[in-house]
């Protein structure tokens, strides 16, 4: 039994990748990988992720970007904001976030403002806004209230007329100011809120009578010289403020105290101007009524100012008067008898004919000039006032 050789191996094929080995089970189709997160019919229960679709955190905002931008609009430190943004710049691209156009608005900005700055300090401007503004702070912070003066202290009022006073900045009274305070009084006898009107109308009249007996020598006073009163409004009153302040001004600022009373005047001064003072008051209240209205009120008038005449007579003639005040004061006295008599006339008038008729003459025989040389001997102001004195109501 022959055996034939077995013919050597063919060479085989080359077998493409992914061919099934023989035998194996044909595969159906092609089947998608899992992904890495999830099994087949599974979900993933992890936790979200926080990156972005390529894993990288979401760009941010740069801070000093922000701070630039800030810095330039407020403008208090203009190189901060420029500084702030081009380090910013620097930061944004090696971090790539955002803020790019804040940076630079900050840049801007704050070049504009440094620059103004520096213009405003080469003209002075800087410092005379500066100077004004500490100027402004040391008068806010010296602003008081009129009811807060001391008899006798000068002050500026920058509030129109009839607008409230906010408070009120004391002064020398060298120095021109508005007002110069003759004394304040607590408003009593109200459970609540009197209203402005009764204020005023009580201020006027007690504040007539203080700046009476602060400003004695009437002839200093200008013709626009007036009465003031200050009093509180009704929130202060809730919160307990019920004095009112009295005080001197007017329209036009004047300079120098206006004070003339005990604290100033000598002892001669004083006694003069306490007897002749009544007779200018008395003469100011004339009625405005007309005699053909009404003689009573007229005579009433008339015997009040001859009562004044005969008041000084009396107490002047009683004093010893210094050597160089004795003659014009004999003179003075001379004149106000004969005033005496002419109002008499007049305060005795039956109609309103005989008034008009003693009149005039009563007018002529009130002693002014004779007052002026008297003044002049006692060292007073010897000038009267263009229009005739008194303390009426601002």
């Amino acid at each position: 039994m022959s055996v034939e050789p077995t013919p050597p191996p063919q060479p085989s094929e080359p077998v493409p990748p992914g061919t099934p080995a023989p035998g194996a089970y044909p595969a159906a189709g092609p089947y998608a990988a899992p992904g890495p997160y999830t099994s087949p019919g599974m979900p993933y229960a992890g936790p979200p992720s926080p990156y972005g679709p390529y894993g990288q955190p979401p760009a941010t905002t740069n801070g000093l970007a922000i701070g630039s931008l800030v810095s330039g609009i407020v403008c208090c430190l203009p190189p901060l904001g420029l500084v702030l943004g081009v380090f910013s710049l620097r930061q944004i691209r090696k971090r790539g976030q955002n803020g790019k156009g804040l940076a630079v608005a900050g840049i801007v900005r704050s070049s504009v403002s440094t620059l103004l700055v520096l213009l405003g300090l080469l003209t002075g401007q800087i410092q005379e806004a500066f100077k004004a503004f500490n100027d402004g702070m040391r008068e806010a912070a010296s602003a008081r209230m009129p009811m807060d003066l001391r008899t006798g202290q000068c002050f500026l009022d920058e509030a129109e007329e009839g607008e409230y006073t906010l408070g009120v900045r004391v002064v020398d009274c060298a120095a021109p100011h508005d007002g110069e305070i003759t004394g304040r009084f607590e408003v009593t006898g109200f459970d609540r809120w009197p209203g402005e009107k009764e204020l005023e109308r009580i201020g006027q009249e007690r504040c007539d009578t203080l700046g009476a007996a602060y400003a004695l020598d009437t002839w200093t006073l200008g013709e626009e010289v007036w009465s003031l009163s200050y009093f509180p409004d009704r929130r202060s009153w809730a919160e307990g403020e019920h004095r009112i302040a009295c005080g001197l001004g007017g329209e036009e600022r004047t300079q120098g105290s206006l004070r003339s009373d005990r604290t100033t005047l000598t002892p001669d001064q004083l006694a003069f101007l306490t007897h002749a003072n009544p007779i200018e008051d008395a003469v100011l209240a004339q009625p405005d009524t007309e005699p053909e209205d009404g003689i009573e009120t007229d005579r009433a008038w008339a015997a009040e100012v001859r009562e004044a005449i005969d008041r000084a007579r009396t107490g002047l003639k009683a004093r010893t008067w210094p050597q160089s005040a004795r003659a014009p004061m004999a003179a003075y006295v001379t004149s106000l008898d004969a005033a005496s008599r002419q109002w008499a006339k007049l305060a005795a008038a039956k109609d309103a004919d005989a008034f008009w008729e003693q009149y005039d003459r009563a007018w002529e025989l009130l002693p002014e000039d004779g007052s002026g040389e008297v003044r002049k001997a006692l060292g007073l102001a010897a000038t009267p006032p263009a229009a005739p004195g008194g303390h009426g109501s601002a």
